[in-house]
């Protein structure tokens, strides 16, 4: 008998009870959410009937307040999605979550190598799912073929339809920059990596440059040039993120500025069959990089991230059951099936070296062809930056747009942030 109650623990363990919080980005509007959810995770608990996953969703900058909040409590979710630095530094300096080298192992070899690179805590505090654009340039070209337009190469030939589309009662570029990051990942992060560079940035994080030197000024004011020209409209700071997709998708303007995931808001809706691009519209649709910028170093930039993903609280007993259950969890949300159903619903180019599929719409198609137009990527500012430094610069950005404040101005704001979070390092 006691032998056979040796025989029996083991899978009473193995089947203990065990419940995992979750702290998940996600838009619960976008077209596949629906799918997301049955397909990825309550397919994880069907598959495990003893983990019980308590998910909290939210997005844009309730999520950011949420985790700030739960870190300062020290009352984080077992399992919180995060960025590999930037809107989630705090987790990463802190430690709040564990690092993961020790689990990886077992999976390294489906993986990029690019993906499980040390991250801002200087550990791999999450396995990234994916590897991302934080400025593309969406184009209307059916609605520039109707005006008799090309897309612009430069930026001269960008500012030589400014005219003639107001005259149709147009605007230029759409952005949806309510949310001050917007501005700044999105676009001005584009504009630093080719005017100013990434060894430049370099040298101003370390301390030995500053962001009132000429370079960085020269960004901004180029950045303040776009609205002087007629490029950028001021409405674009009363626009939400998410009004913005179907202002694009009508043909408000020929471009739109965003990140490379704004291509999941414009294809179908499983459940409805619509889409804000229906999917024989689509091929008039084409994803690519801002034109070439007078004095630029860099050329056929943009703003590169290894992607989000989740990370493990630290918190978390090592050894115990519920670190293996959080573990299986990681797995499932960065294995192929839950990477191939992102990269059909949304064109993300997976981090694992084994997922493809035939089932994609043209935009997803065209979301994958824009890497090979890209011939360097740079920083996302608020991914190399602290929050106390990237903040008044997001600010800053909006202000210029406003006529509320010069590039120096912003310049020296932003300077006068990083001297003061720099001394306390």
């Amino acid at each position: 008998m006691l032998l056979a109650l040796f025989l029996v623990t083991p899978v009473l363990q193995a089947q203990e009870k065990i419940t995992l919080t979750v702290l998940n980005y996600f838009d619960l509007t976008s077209p596949n959410a629906s799918r997301e959810i049955n397909e990825v995770w309550e397919e994880f608990e069907r598959r495990n009937p003893h983990i019980t996953v308590i998910r909290e969703d939210l997005f844009n900058e309730p999520f950011h307040h949420k985790t700030e909040a739960y870190a300062a409590a020290g009352t984080l979710p077992d399992i919180v999605f995060m960025w590999p630095g930037g809107r989630s530094t705090t987790l990463h300096t802190k430690r709040l979550v564990k690092d993961l080298t020790p689990f990886i192992d077992e999976v390294r070899h489906e993986f990029s190598e690019a993906a499980l690179m040390p991250q801002a805590g200087g550990y791999l505090a999450m396995i990234p799912t994916t590897v991302t654009a934080s400025h593309v340039m969406f184009v209307n070209k059916g609605l520039l073929d109707s005006l008799g337009l090309e897309i612009p190469e430069t930026y001269e030939e960008l500012v030589a339809m400014v005219p003639i589309l107001k005259e149709k009662g147009l605007d230029v570029v759409l952005m949806g920059a309510q949310d001050d990051w917007v501005i700044q990942s999105c676009l001005f992060s584009m504009i630093v990596g080719r005017l100013v560079g990434d060894a430049k940035m370099d040298e101003i994080i370390a301390g030995e440059a500053k962001f009132t030197d000429p370079e960085f000024v020269g960004a901004l004011e180029f950045y303040r040039r776009l609205y002087d020209d007629g490029v950028l409209n001021r409405r674009i700071m009363n626009t939400t993120y998410g009004e913005v997709n179907g202002l694009f998708a009508a043909g408000r303007a020929p471009f739109l500025i965003d990140g490379d995931w704004k291509t999941g808001n414009f294809l179908t809706d499983p459940e409805t069959g619509d889409a804000l691009i229906p999917v024989d519209q689509q091929p008039n649709f084409v994803i690519t990089l801002f034109p070439a910028i007078p004095g630029e170093i860099v050329s056929k930039s943009t703003s590169t991230v290894a992607g989000v993903g989740y990370g493990m609280n630290a918190n978390i007993p090592a050894g115990s059951a519920k670190e293996a259950a959080a573990w299986e969890l990681l797995k499932w949300l960065n294995g192929k099936e839950a990477q191939t159903l992102r990269l059909e619903t949304a064109g993300t180019t997976p981090s694992r070296v084994d997922v493809t599929s035939d089932n994609l719409e043209p935009l997803v198609r065209e979301r994958l062809a824009f890497y090979g137009k890209v011939e360097a990527g740079t920083y996302v500012l608020d991914n190399v930056l602290a929050g106390d430094v990237y903040g008044p610069l997001n600010v800053g950005l909006q202000e210029i747009g406003l006529g509320l404040a010069t590039p120096m101005q912003v310049a020296e704001r932003v300077q006068a942030a990083f001297d003061e979070w720099f001394a306390a390092q």
